[in-house]
């Protein structure tokens, strides 16, 4: 059944949609297609592939590496230096680096540091720094920030997938409150037509007068008014409902006998799963917009740290084993190395400093959205809750109200069918109730959109579309 309602919204199968009985499209199955197809909802996946080649991307700084250097001359002859200098290092989490080298030189003109035995010379060693970078460096950094932006992501994607869903669902009040509004119309143009053709009748019978055939005409041509008005506002709703509908990357056009489902009061609160959900069992720390603030300033606090670390000297140590024969373990000594030590730290400390400055900048930036953004959230979800309320109080008035002037209307027909009324009264009873009913589609979809904000400020990624 699936299948052939996505054939119907086709743009392809307009004549064959054209002969076929009017189908109903859900709710819930109307969400399912936004979720699944709309573009801006697989955007929403790639945020999770971004934070997952970002993350990969950072350990990437920790793949071990080989170097290979060699370079040689000759010149008339004469070999001045052919030189070999491969190396195998292997990064770690902690700052230290773990390396292996070949050396190998040979030439008349290579400097004399460069001697080294016939077959090369070999060397096993570490190197890391003991200032700046030895309690985070920017491997360590980069790292930690990915692994936040990742989460931060899956957070994001709730967000996305939350607000398209949202405005598609605004899309469907709408359109379903125009149909509503055009099959009030729809239905009063019957009954005017009836009165009309009754009207005429008495008329050329001597019954009534012949001037009431021109307000029965009157009040036929009002509701083919207010129906062609009602019409236009129901196209154009489709065609706004027809963006959120897409079918493997197509495009898709709702078609005219396609129409929406009326009785969806407990279909929305299933659907956006907001069923279930009273005041006090909501709690911000499970918000997807709070979760991704508070990744953002993780991601913040690690560069603070990094920052922080930079007023530190640069101290780098290097210590290597040498050996010959590299394949027998005793012939590494301590008395056979090469080693060395590098220090370096600016005087003024002038770029680190205001570096460190604007992390810290960032921070409380993120900090004050965070905070600001909590006690939004908490404000807007109590309101919509009051609001909710309200507008269950305002659905049973108006459903007594329209119930009191469908009476009044009925008993004024009854009145005339007895003579003891005018076609005067009739119509301002019946304008009154069509004012009522599409009052009572107005507050209806004030209503369903109440639901909806409550589904956005809640931040629901539905998992059951």
């Amino acid at each position: 059944m699936r299948t052939y309602r996505v054939l119907f919204f086709l743009l392809i199968t307009t004549v064959i949609s054209a002969q076929q009985d009017t189908l109903v499209l859900g709710f819930d199955e109307y969400l399912g297609y936004v979720k699944k197809y709309h573009p801006i909802a697989k955007q929403a996946q790639l945020a999770i592939s971004m934070g997952q080649a970002n993350l990969m991307r950072a350990r990437g700084g920790f793949d071990p590496k080989i170097e290979v250097d060699y370079e040689r001359k000759e010149f008339k002859e004469t070999e001045y230096w052919d030189r070999l200098n491969a190396t195998f290092k292997i990064p770690t989490y902690f700052g230290i680096e773990l390396k292996g080298n070949f050396e190998q030189n040979q030439g008349d003109f290579i400097n004399p540091d460069e001697n080294v035995p016939i077959d090369g010379l070999y060397s096993a060693g570490v190197s890391m720094s003991l200032g700046q970078g030895f309690w985070i460096n920017e491997r360590m950094a980069t790292l930690k920030k990915a692994k936040f932006f990742r989460e931060q992501s899956k957070a994001d994607q709730d967000l996305l997938v939350n607000e398209v869903l949202y405005r598609a669902s605004l899309a469907y009040f709408d359109w379903l409150q125009a149909y509503k509004d055009a099959e009030i119309f729809r239905n009063f143009l019957v009954n005017a037509k009836t009165r009309f053709n009754g009207v005429k009748q008495s008329a050329l019978a001597g019954d009534v007068a012949a001037i009431d055939t021109v307000e029965a005409k009157i009040a036929l041509q009002n509701r083919a008014l207010g129906l062609e008005q009602a019409k236009v506002k129901l196209r154009k709703k489709s065609l706004e409902l027809s963006n959120f509908l897409w079918i493997e990357d197509v495009p898709v056009e709702l078609q005219p006998n396609v129409i929406p489902d009326t009785d969806i009061d407990q279909e929305i609160d299933t659907t956006l799963e907001i069923m279930g959900k009273p005041l006090d069992s909501f709690t911000l720390e499970n918000h997807p917009k709070l979760r991704s603030l508070n990744f953002k300033i993780e991601g913040l606090a690690v560069d603070k740290r990094l920052k922080a670390n930079k007023l530190l000297p640069k101290i780098d140590v290097e210590y290597n084993f040498l050996t010959e024969t590299p394949d027998q373990i005793n012939s590494f000594n301590t008395q056979e190395y090469k080693g060395g030590i590098s220090f370096q730290f600016p005087l003024f400390l002038r770029k680190e400093r205001g570096e460190l400055k604007l992390a810290k900048f960032k921070l409380q930036d993120a900090q004050f959205e965070r905070d600001n953004a909590a006690v939004e959230i908490q404000n807007k979800v109590l309101a919509i809750y009051f609001e909710l309320d309200s507008y269950n109080e305002q659905n049973r008035l108006i459903n007594d109200i329209v119930g009191d002037y469908s009476t009044l209307l009925a008993a004024e027909e009854r009145k005339f069918s007895f003579g003891e009324s005018s076609l005067f009264l009739i119509n301002s009873r019946e304008s009154k109730l069509i004012d009522a009913e599409l009052k009572q589609n107005e507050v209806q979809n004030k209503y369903y959109t109440t639901k909806a904000k409550l589904f956005k400020s809640l931040a629901i990624n539905p998992e059951n579309l």
